[in-house]
Order: structure tokens, then sequence, then C-alpha cells
């Protein structure tokens, strides 16, 4: 995968390809990234790449002549192009599996007061990471990256993304490793003795349970098997007695 990131920044971005699973990734050929600098694309002497909002208002907006030469320059015609903005669409797992099937994406990063609207007609999807405002899409795009980066063949093992939080559509059971004690603080005796029917059957119960307890609201969208639903019953039952 060729993931490319259109940015007034790049530096911001030098420690994030540099290291863990992101640089490994990129050593053995898995993806390449391509950070971009969108001012060069600025025709102004000073390389000027914003400008005072029509209308007025405070701040200035990211003119769309530059990005849009970026794009141009940059993107061919299987590239699938994302503008990083808080009025996006919420960004989901099920849109970094989306995003891993492409060949080659476009990561846009905004910054100061905004984009000139135009902007939105050159792109393919907007998305969002959450409901807050960051100081540019950098960040954002670096969070959209790393969630795609680790679904990639080889990147990591296949078992690692497989029982991730959201990736099954619940969030994920609880992990524990040495020391079994701690602060008497112990390691549940399920995950010790071997049988791994019953650490299979813990495992799916504690992911209802912090599911339901924590984000009830994705049950509503969960498909329970007959097993799921029987022990989802025991989960409501055992947290309604404070068990």
């Amino acid at each position: 995968m060729i993931i490319k990131i259109l940015t007034l920044f790049p530096k911001m971005f030098e420690g994030f390809i540099s290291e863990s699973i992101i640089k490994r990734a990129i050593d053995k050929g898995v993806c390449q990234i391509e950070v971009i600098d969108m001012r060069t694309y600025s025709l102004d002497k000073h390389h000027h790449v914003d400008d005072t909002p029509c209308g007025g208002g405070a701040g200035m907006v990211l003119a769309c002549d530059v990005v849009h030469r970026a794009i141009l320059a940059n993107a061919g015609s299987n590239t699938y192009k994302i503008l990083m903005t808080p009025q996006g669409l919420p960004y989901k797992q099920a849109k970094a599996l989306e995003l891993a099937k492409k060949e080659e994406i476009m990561l846009i990063c905004g910054h100061y007061e905004g984009f000139d609207e135009r902007i939105r007609s050159f792109v393919d999807a907007e998305i969002s990471i959450g409901d807050y405002v960051l100081t540019g899409g950098e960040l954002a795009s670096q969070v959209v990256c790393d969630s795609v980066i680790r679904l990639l063949d080889n990147a990591i093992t296949k078992e690692s993304h497989e029982d991730d939080s959201f990736s099954l559509g619940l969030l994920e059971y609880p992990q524990y490793t040495r020391p079994i004690e701690y602060e008497g603080m112990a390691v549940p005796e399920v995950l010790l003795n071997g049988n791994h029917r019953l650490i299979n059957e813990f495992r799916k119960k504690e992911a209802l349970r912090k599911t339901y307890l924590r984000r009830p609201d994705l049950l509503a969208d969960y498909q329970l098997s007959k097993e799921e639903e029987k022990l989802l019953k025991e989960v409501i039952e055992e947290e309604n007695k404070g068990l």
C-alpha cells in the first residue's frame, strides 16, 4: 500500500514513520509513506498557502488552488483521497478495514481556520477522528495511518488484531500477564488452568461485560449468537446484583 500525506508541516511525521510498527512495516515493504509539503505548490513567492476568509471573520483559510495543485501532482487514477476534518464522518474500525484494502490513499491535512469549501469537491471522503478540534489534521492523519497499517498483511501477526476492540463489534476482553498476583490483585484462575474452552468462554463473556458497561451502544448493532445471548444475560444479572 502507498500512503501519501499532504501537509504544511512535514517534520511532524519524522518520529511517526521512524519508530515501532510503522517503521518495521515500511522496512519490510508492507507500505510506503510519502509526506508531501503542500507549501511547495504555492505560486506566491513567499509560499503563502492561506488567505483571509471571504466575508470577514477570524483566522486564515487554506486556499483551494494550492491544495488542488498538490492533489493533482501526487494523486493517480486509483488514489483514494481523504480530507481530515472535524466535519467528516466519525472514524470507525470498519473504515480502517475498508481503507486497508485500497492500493493507494491520500490524507489531506488542514490547518489554520479550515479549508476553502471548494476543496471538498476534489476528495473521495472526509474523516473525523472525534468530536473535538485539533490545530491541524496531522495528528488525525497519523491515527488513520496507524489503524490502517496494522491491518495490512505482514505488518503484525493476524492474530494480534483479529480480537482487537471493535474488530468483532465488541470491546476487547481483559488481558493479563505476570506477575500472577500484584498488590492483592490476581490474574483470574480460569486463565491459568490450560482449559482453552473455558478460557474462550471467559474472554467472550468479559468482552460482552466490558461492552455492556462501557459501550452499550455497540450492542445495538451486534448480532448475538445463542451462546452470547446466554453469557450477556449472565453478565446483566451479575451486574445488577453487584457481583
